[in-house]
């Protein structure tokens, strides 16, 4: 990072004339396309800092734990200058990743932008992400989006999932053998990662050969970082490892994709269409899409093997990233809350008690009745979601709130314009899984899977993932902190400021 803010203040001097005509080009084609729109304006905003925008207030105030202040903040200065009827304004524009932003901050804007995927809409990602991922192209056609989630879709369902319970069950219970137990403290962020991207891998690619995970993690971890650096190709800079590691990770997985293909072309000479689909060896992710992908005879070419791995490249980053993330926040909150724990630790030890043999491994209708603990992971997701929200792209020009969004302008929808809102859950600062008794909250206002069209397809996955750890770790162990006043900060990743550590205490046999 050093060497991206070296580069970035020895290019200052050079852009001041370039940045005064592209900004003046820019107002004359805003004038343009608001006369034609008949005078409507662009929603009140500002655009910040030359280059930087305003994305170091963005971060300052996730780093300080309230990403919602970005926001909120907004809205009130704004307010005056709102068309709507309400008394604080529904939509702002900032300047973010050198865009000009539209930010949607209701649940209204939230329906709105979900409700008109591909009609007014469509996604939209930072140049970052598709350098790095060179060889994917640009986004996914309308219709290649489909088909990727037609084949997701039915893995990623409960009725697919939940034959893979008692799997997670003895993974989880091998992990904690093997890394909790016996250890007086450990550190919950490096060991949720291990034991998640292992998962991801075992579910995924039926891949357990430990040198194999380890090979593909590093690099991952690399990608990830790239996604918020500076967009500098220079050796050395966190950008340039972030290319460097996603070829390599695409090169490791069109080895595992070819392999895979020329064991399941073997396999399928000698068995029927049942035997494939019940076989254990082709019930992963990767199978899947291979099956899918010549489902209609036709020859796989090579283009298709790095169609799969890029595919399989971006899930595996996503089912990481997100769930050890939550798995954190949900070690740290338990630790702080002692009345919610032994709420939690009740419901799992009577689902561990309750008419199970000695040995026997969690199932689906286990995993239905631990509704107390998924409030508790639903309200964490609240107060602490690993995927702050993502962007869209206006497809034409349209009016909302009274104001003009021009086509190519981007939009923003985040989780911090309604989850710490008091407006839908009041107390916002307070944990209360009871929030999500009955009816839940209102419509739009709680989003950490997104929603519409492009609602997040492993939420299924990432719940079950969720529980299963959860259901292990909390009929084992009580926790506490070692540092008491660790918290979890964005920077801009959610992630436990000195890695999480805690003292374990097992459970007595009185339990």
């Amino acid at each position: 990072m050093e060497m991206e803010m070296l580069i970035l203040f020895l290019l200052l001097p050079f852009v001041p004339l370039y940045l005064f005509r592209l900004l003046n080009s820019n107002a004359r084609k805003s004038i343009t396309e608001v006369d034609h729109h008949h005078q409507l304006q662009l929603p009140p905003g500002s655009s910040g800092w030359p280059i930087i925008g305003e994305g170091l207030a963005f971060l300052m105030t996730a780093k300080r734990g309230v990403p919602e202040k970005f926001i909120g903040d907004r809205r009130i200065k704004f307010s005056s200058s709102s068309h709507s009827k309400s008394s604080i304004c529904k939509v702002f524009t900032t300047s973010l990743l050198r865009e000009s932003v539209a930010v949607l901050c209701t649940a209204a804007g939230n329906k709105f932008l979900f409700s008109n995927e591909n009609k007014l809409v469509h996604s939209w990602w930072p140049e970052n992400i598709y350098t790095i991922f060179a060889g994917s192209d640009r986004p996914e056609s309308h219709e290649e989006s489909i088909r990727l989630r037609k084949v997701l879709s039915p893995f990623f369902s409960p009725n697919c999932l939940q034959k893979y319970v008692g799997i997670m069950d003895a993974f989880t219970k091998r992990h904690l053998d093997v890394f909790w137990s016996d250890k007086k403290q450990v550190k919950v962020l490096a060991l949720t990662k291990m034991h998640t991207f292992a998962l991801v891998c075992k579910i995924f690619l039926n891949v357990e050969d430990p040198s194999v995970i380890a090979k593909l993690e590093e690099p991952i971890q690399h990608i990830a970082a790239g996604f918020i650096a500076l967009p500098i190709n220079l050796p050395g800079t966190a950008f340039n490892r972030a290319i460097k590691a996603s070829m390599q990770v695409r090169k490791d997985l069109e080895e595992m994709v070819q392999q895979r293909r020329i064991d399941l072309d073997r396999f399928r000479q000698t068995a029927t269409a049942s035997d494939v689909n019940e076989n254990s060896n082709y019930q992963d992710l990767m199978s899947k899409l291979l099956m899918d992908t010549y489902s209609d005879g036709r020859q796989m070419k090579e283009t298709d093997i790095a169609d799969i791995a890029n595919k399989l490249n971006g899930l595996l980053i996503a089912a990481y990233d997100n769930v050890f993330i939550t798995l954190c926040s949900i070690v740290m909150y338990l630790s702080e809350l002692s009345t919610v724990y032994d709420a939690v630790l009740k419901e799992q030890m009577e689902i561990a008690s309750s008419s199970k043999a000695e040995g026997e491994l969690l199932n689906w209708g286990d995993i239905q009745k631990m509704k107390y603990t998924w409030n508790v992971v639903c309200e964490v997701l609240r107060l602490e979601p690993p995927n702050p929200g993502t962007f869209r792209e206006a497809m034409s020009d349209f009016v909302y709130e009274g104001y003009l969004i021009p086509k190519g302008m981007k939009l923003y929808w985040s989780v911090f314009s309604t989850h710490k809102d008091p407006e839908y859950f009041p107390d916002p600062k307070k944990f209360d899984p009871s929030r999500f008794d009955g009816g839940g909250p209102a419509p739009y206002s709680y989003v950490p899977f997104g929603g519409g069209p492009r609602m997040c397809p492993g939420r299924e996955y990432a719940r079950l993932t969720i529980l299963v750890f959860m259901h292990n770790l909390i009929t084992r162990f009580r926790w506490e902190k070692v540092f008491p006043d660790e918290k979890m900060v964005m920077t801009p990743f959610l992630l436990p400021t000195k890695g999480l550590p805690v003292r374990l205490y097992p459970h007595t046999s009185s339990l």
